[in-house]
């Protein structure tokens, strides 16, 4: 089932109409749905059933408090790459023994807050922080259970600046070179090895990137075994995209299947990192038409909202479909650019978009925008972050207020 549909010619978010949110909320606005984000989550899981699994959400897509509330609640533990991830996580009620911390670069001081916290692990993506995390497991006295990041040097085919599991990449321990360091982490005081994992990138659409870095870890997992190293848990990341336009994604049921007969080879408990899969369908961003120009016969849409409110256009050239709220079977459709306020020739969310004529104060609709939305805002420009708002059948609720000018300034001098 869709929960973003036309009824009646207007958009709806599940039973709620967009265009009665965005008059009585304003423009721009992030717009998510609660049976969306619970049914994309569901069926992951059903995929998973009968080997031992925890599906630890990645909070980097969208870390709304009442999202992440959302996700609690359904049983979902948490992916962190940050500090300030796993107070969020708390905030809302996430269980500390069902979180694991990912990332080159923590600190010290996020290193301490998870060992008080006892999180279930953190994944090790050095020598010189597998040190570090020793170092501070003994100086608070709390053992540090950590598994160990491999790079497996696979091409994901995706856009490179979400590919993270390649040699030239910064992430985690290049897979022939792992079996020192995870040696090294049995004999550490403080630290208590528990696994291996991986991370080879995001919005991968094909199975055969996953099987080829599942095989690397198969083989160092053996390679361990047979120096006697145990593996509890196998995180193999998240990374399965979504349709954003003509994408054939890898289905959930296709990607599980190698890596349920992993787990049953090698008696481990599975960890999965999904982000973009379970949030990315769930939202959308509506925005209202300030006014139509013309240059040299190019048409351009000019919207409220701009890059600083959604960046995932500019930064990676994504392609989203972008849809009148209210559709007139008598208006004729003619291509636009769709493009923002901000100064910079960057701020276009698309180009040749097939729009029928729009009279400012009209709304269009930036599709399957949950994941790497609103967590990828700034007030660049000086421009206040937008609102966030989850429907849930009839009903609407803000789970974030849109930001003030006096915001901007709050803290400055």
């Amino acid at each position: 089932m869709r929960y973003f549909n036309y009824s009646d010619g207007e958009l709806h978010c599940e039973d709620v109409p967009v265009g009665r949110i965005a008059r009585r909320v304003g423009t721009p606005v992030y717009i998510y749905s609660a049976a969306t984000i619970t049914r994309n989550y569901q069926r992951l899981a059903a995929c998973f059933r009968g080997i031992p699994h925890t599906i630890c959400y990645s909070v980097k897509a969208n870390s709304n408090l009442t999202v992440l509330r959302e996700l609690a609640g359904l049983g979902a533990g948490f992916d962190i790459v940050s500090g300030g991830e796993l107070h969020r996580v708390l905030r809302a009620g996430g269980d500390p023994g069902k979180i694991v911390f990912s990332g080159v670069g923590k600190t010290r001081e996020e290193i301490d807050y998870a060992l008080r916290q006892d999180i279930l692990f953190l994944n090790v993506e050095s020598p010189a922080e597998l040190e570090m995390i020793a170092a501070r497991a003994r100086h608070l006295t709390r053992p540090a259970r950590v598994a160990v990041r491999i790079n497996p040097d696979v091409e994901p085919h995706t856009h490179r600046h979400i590919s993270t599991g390649k040699r030239t990449h910064k992430f985690g321990v290049h897979w022939r070179e792992a079996i020192a360091i995870c040696q090294r982490a049995t004999e550490l005081a403080g630290i208590e090895f528990v696994g291996i994992g991986c991370h080879i990138g995001s919005q991968i659409t094909s199975v055969s990137p996953f099987v080829e870095a599942l095989h690397r870890l198969e083989e160092l997992a053996g390679s361990l075994r047979g120096a006697g190293v145990q593996i509890r848990y196998l995180d193999f990341g998240g990374g399965i995209g979504i349709r954003y336009q003509q994408e054939k994604p890898v289905s959930p049921a296709t990607y599980a299947r190698p890596l349920k007969q992993a787990a049953r080879r090698l008696g481990c408990h599975i960890i999965l990192e999904p982000g973009r899969l379970v949030v990315g369908s769930a939202g959308i961003l509506l925005t209202s038409v300030i006014l139509e120009k013309k240059v040299a016969q190019q048409r351009f849409v000019v919207v409220d909202a701009a890059m600083n409110d959604f960046l995932r256009p500019a930064l990676y050239g994504a392609t989203h479909r972008i849809l009148p709220v209210v559709r007139r079977r008598s208006a004729r459709p003619s291509p636009a650019d769709v493009v923002g306020p901000v100064c910079e020739t960057a701020d276009c969310f698309g180009h040749g978009i097939s729009l029928p004529p729009l009279a400012a104060g009209q709304f269009l609709a930036l599709m399957d925008v949950g994941a790497y939305g609103f967590v990828l805002a700034s007030s660049y420009n000086s421009r206040p972050r937008p609102a966030e708002v989850l429907v849930r059948g009839n009903r609407f609720q803000v789970i974030r207020q849109r930001e003030t000018w006096r915001d901007l300034i709050r803290g400055e001098r």
